[in-house]
Parts: C-alpha cells; structure tokens; sequence
C-alpha cells in the first residue's frame, strides 16, 4: 500500500523547481538627484549571470520595458531596466517623453553619457544582492535607449557590447580620439525617415575610425520603432511601426550577439 506513495514522491524530487521572474526597485545618485530603475531576473538558482543595462525608449521605465526586460533576462540574464529622467519622472505622452529627451540633450550629450554611466554602475552594485557576475555585462536599448548604450560605447567603456535597436546613431560629443572598446551591434530599420543614410555613412566611418568592432544590419521595409509591439496599431503612414518580421530577426541578432560575448546558451 505504501508503493504509490513512494513513487509519488520519487516523481515529485523528480520534478524540476520552478521559478518566477522577479523585479525590484533599485535607486542610486548622480550628486543629490536620485534616480530609480528595476532590477529584473529569474532567481531558478543563485549561480552568478551576466548583467545587461536595458534603456527604454522615451517613455521610460514602464510597465512594458519591464515586461520586455523580463523576456530577454530569463534564467541567462540579470536585467536593469534603467531611469534616465530621475526618480518620479515619468512621461505620461509623447509632449513629455520628447519635454524630457530634450533636458537629457540640452548639454550636447553631457549629461546623457553620465546617466548612462550611473546606470551601468547602478547594475553592477547589485552583485551581493542579486546572481549577477559583475564582470560581465553587457547593455541594450530601444530608440532613444538604443541612442544611449552608443553613446556609452562612446565613451570608451570596456564592456561585453551593446545593442541598439532602432536608435539614432548621430554622435553628440567629438570623438576626440577615443577608442571604442565595446563591441556594438546596430539593428537599424532601413525604411526609418529617422536615420537617414547619411548618418550611416557616418556611423561607420566614425566606428572605423574608434577601431570598433561592430555590426550594422539593415532590416528591409522596417521602420522606427520596430521591435516594439506597442506600436502596431500605429497609422499606416507613422515612421513609428512594429514590423513583426524585423521584431523577431532582431530579437535573434540580439541573443545570438549575447550568446558570443558572454558565452551563454541560446
């Protein structure tokens, strides 16, 4: 009578544990100004992950940058979901988003590039509280969060790379001879009225001339905003459109970067 329980209970330590996807706030400083992210993660066990700093389009920290952070952390990646504005700024509509990227911009990029870098520190502060290898990070971004990680590469930081979806690609600040060290992956919508191909042009040269390794992938018909599945019911005519095709080519390019820098699974 006792066999059923038995074998119950060898299917049970049988049975992988399962774990959720949790997030947390997490605030740091630039001199008296606070700023509050989300730290994202899947706590299936404690064994130490790379960390990715994630900037999110205008919008800022939301509901959905965090949903996406969740997505792209699973049990691979430790996720901040990164505050470029300041604690309790957060843009109810595009006037505010485009109100708050312009006092990001108001300095040539000054201030842009030092957020970023608070960011990124913010990240890997969290090694003793969360499993996270602080040795190994890594950033991402989304239009105007696709601008910042470059413009953290531009400052000569040496991390595993970043990745810029359908972000801007003008440089803000001079290069002044600064070699760029971190590898970057640009996924760029070739339809985008945004980045015109002289930008390109440009980009390039400027990355040659930083000794950059980088990779720019041009995704036909696509435009701004791509990746971002919030913005599908957009007016056929906006330049802002998901394109479900480019989304999940993108997405892949992303990973598999991911996958060669740090050497996780796929």
């Amino acid at each position: 009578m006792r066999r059923p329980v038995a074998v119950l209970l060898l299917a049970l330590c049988a049975t992988p544990a399962f774990a959720a996807i949790k997030s947390r706030p997490v605030e740091w400083k630039i001199g008296e100004e606070v700023f509050s992210g989300v730290l994202v993660y899947d706590d299936v066990n404690a064994i130490k992950r790379p960390g990715l700093v994630l900037v999110p389009n205008w919008m800022g920290v939301t509901d959905n940058a965090i949903e996406r952070a969740g997505e792209i952390a699973g049990d691979d990646y430790v996720v901040l979901v990164a505050d470029m504005y300041g604690k309790g700024v957060r843009p109810k509509n595009k006037d505010e988003a485009k109100a708050a990227v312009g006092k990001v911009y108001a300095d040539g990029g000054v201030t842009l590039r030092k957020r970023a870098t608070a960011a990124l520190a913010a990240l890997k502060a969290q090694d003793k509280t969360a499993p996270l290898d602080a040795a190994r990070i890594g950033a991402l971004g989304f239009c105007f969060g696709g601008s910042s990680v470059l413009e953290l590469a531009r400052t000569g930081v040496n991390l595993a790379g970043v990745a810029s979806f359908h972000g801007g690609l003008k440089a803000h600040l001079p290069g002044n001879g600064v070699k760029i060290n971190t590898p970057v992956l640009v996924l760029n919508g070739a339809a985008d009225k945004s980045v015109p191909n002289e930008d390109i042009v440009a980009f390039e040269r400027e990355m040659d001339e930083g000794g950059a390794d980088w990779q720019l992938v041009n995704y036909s018909g696509a435009r701004h905003c791509f990746a971002e599945s919030e913005n599908a019911g957009n007016p056929p005519e906006d330049n802002c459109r998901y394109d479900a095709r480019a989304a999940k080519r993108s997405f892949a390019a992303m990973r598999a970067f991911f996958v060669e820098r740090f050497g996780v699974r796929e």
